[in-house]
């Protein structure tokens, strides 16, 4: 699967069942996952879900966040979901997978009500939940949600990450703020092609 076969890895995992070599642990279960989201084959990403739940294991965080992160890269975003909504807690992965999964499929406004959720439920926002909220806000582009979720970025200490950074400036390119991008790009302490990229 790292190394960009999930179709190896879905036919070894197959054949690891036909011949009843033991049965797959957490591990197995999440590169399995990992396999079927490379190559969009939900068909089988399902048919793991459902053993996962034969054996009470949907719930768990780290095997959630992986069925999410199926369900979002196949496209069945009510799918991952209800993975979301059912598992046991929520970390900053599962929050973050959500809110991307959002962002990029132009459902900019559930990005934002879970980033919203997300703060009412005390989880930390990290680099990653900025830049996909950020990117909701391009999407959308809501200059005044987006100078909220700067205001944020400044609060958290992460305005010195680049990739935050880059988001930052982005946004305001793309909601057509150039003073405040400006602002930004002057304020960066690293900068990368990107950055000049943007400006």
């Amino acid at each position: 699967v790292r190394n960009g076969n999930g179709k190896e890895a879905l036919r070894l995992f197959r054949q690891m069942q036909v011949e009843g070599v033991g049965k797959p642990d957490r591990f197995s279960f999440i590169n399995i996952l990992d396999a079927c989201a490379s190559v969009a084959s939900i068909g089988e990403g399902k048919e793991i879900h459902a053993t996962l739940i034969e054996g009470g294991l949907d719930t768990e965080v780290v095997l959630g966040n992986s069925l999410i992160n199926m369900y979002a890269k196949c496209g069945f975003l009510d799918d991952a979901r209800n993975v979301f909504e059912k598992l046991q807690e929520c970390d900053v992965v599962s929050w973050n997978s959500m809110i991307s999964m959002y962002a990029q499929n132009g459902r900019e406004e559930q990005a934002l009500q879970l980033f919203r959720q997300m703060d009412r439920e005390g989880v930390m926002p990290d680099r990653v939940t900025f830049i996909s909220i950020l990117n909701a806000c391009v999407s959308s582009a809501s200059l005044v949600k987006g100078k909220v979720i700067h205001s944020r970025v400044l609060h958290s200490g992460l305005e010195s990450d680049v990739a935050v950074g880059n988001a930052v400036l982005n946004m305001y390119g793309k909601c057509r703020s150039p003073n405040d991008a400006r602002r930004v790009f002057d304020s960066m302490s690293l900068r990368d092609v990107v950055s000049w990229t943007a400006m």
